[in-house]
């Protein structure tokens, strides 16, 4: 039986080259993040091309975003997004950090996609039902969940209220480096992982793929 493999560094080398390049901004968002020390919070490229790749699946027209770091997941998503439908596009960019948004705003202005990306600062939490307030339910073609893992249910919930039927919503670091496999691993973080691996397998209203990409993401496809 086959199974996902671990990437070394010439594997993960291949991978790279075999998508297509990044554009100019991706690129040097992603290299001057990659000098940080809080680096390993930043999705890689290869995931990057598989969210540019869903977002074209579903016509990507309004998405919502929830942790935006310096902004290299909600450019390479908005990138499709403006490709396909121009100003019309729209996403929501929450994210709790000023610091953060400035940052991933200086790359989006690079990427001419500024002008569709809405940021929104604050507890995410209160963001989302903000935009069901604002009239969002059931319109949102794709969200991506990249923040603190505590906070995962909270964020489904209001999520599946923003998705339209036939729209996905991707929760990254699912398999956080491995401690959810480790029974020895209890801590917050963890145990919320497991918990939204769980709520989703067993809630009838979504179609689900747990998948082995980066630090694994978990697909949810609304009914």
């Amino acid at each position: 039986m086959s199974r996902s493999i671990s990437l070394d560094e010439t594997l993960t080398n291949y991978v790279r080259k075999a998508n297509r390049a990044e554009s100019p901004a991706l690129e040097r968002c992603r290299i001057e993040t990659d000098a940080r020390e809080d680096k390993m919070m930043q999705i890689s490229p290869e995931q990057g091309a598989f969210m540019k790749l869903i977002a074209r699946m579903v016509n990507a027209r309004t998405a919502v975003e929830v942790g935006v770091f310096t902004g290299y997941s909600a450019l390479a998503t908005a990138e499709t997004m403006k490709e396909m439908h121009g100003t019309k596009a729209r996403l929501f960019a929450c994210d709790v950090s000023y610091d953060f948004i400035g940052m991933a705003e200086d790359y989006w202005k690079e990427g001419g996609v500024a002008d569709i990306i809405q940021p929104v600062i604050g507890d995410a939490r209160h963001s989302l039902i903000g935009l069901l307030n604002d009239g969002l339910g059931e319109s949102v073609d794709l969200m991506f969940v990249d923040a603190d893992k505590t906070g995962y249910p909270d964020y489904y919930t209001a999520g599946l209220s923003l998705l339209r039927p036939g729209g996905i919503m991707l929760f990254d670091n699912v398999l956080w480096s491995g401690s959810v496999a480790d029974p020895q691993k209890c801590d917050e973080d963890t145990e919320a992982l497991r918990a939204i691996a769980d709520k989703l397998r067993e809630d009838d209203r979504v179609e689900i793929a747990f998948t082995a990409i980066g630090d694994g993401v978990l697909m949810a496809m609304k009914r």
